[in-house]
Order: C-alpha cells, then structure tokens, then sequence
C-alpha cells in the first residue's frame, strides 16, 4: 500500500474471510463472506469464489479504502471529476 509520509496509519482492516453457504436467493457456487472493519463500524458482504480469491478481493478493497482515507478522500461518495 502507497500512503503518503505524515498520514496516520491504516484505519480500514480486514476482520475476517470464512467460506460461507450462498447468501440468500443467490445461485448456488462458493462464496465467501467478509468482514472490514474501522473503529467500531464494520462492513459486511459476501463474494463469489475461493478463499484465497475472496481473500485477496478483500484485501484490495481495504487497499483502496486506506488510500482514499490518507488522501483526504471521503471513502463514503466517489470523488467529482473537474
């Protein structure tokens, strides 16, 4: 991960990835559920795929939400192009 010096440290981090059954109404396949978390909020989903696929998704996604972050970013909307 590229964060610019002075930044604080990462605030998003990857909780947890389980092999989990389909989510609901879903077709049937392997999934993954995932957990990120930031402080006391946590972010909840699932994920077509394998473990070690599902695993590095989510490390991406966490990549990308730190950066954002450092960047004074709001992770929340996507940014306004000028």
């Amino acid at each position: 991960m590229n964060i610019k010096p002075g930044t604080t440290l990462p605030k998003y981090r990857v909780e947890s990835v389980q092999k989990s059954p389909p989510p609901e109404g879903v077709q049937d396949g392997e999934w993954c559920s995932y957990v990120i978390s930031e402080g006391n909020s946590k972010i909840r989903g699932y994920q077509l795929g394998s473990f070690h696929d599902v695993t590095q998704y989510v490390e991406c996604v966490v990549d990308k939400l730190n950066m954002r972050a450092a960047n004074c970013y709001s992770v929340y909307t996507s940014r306004k192009k000028k």
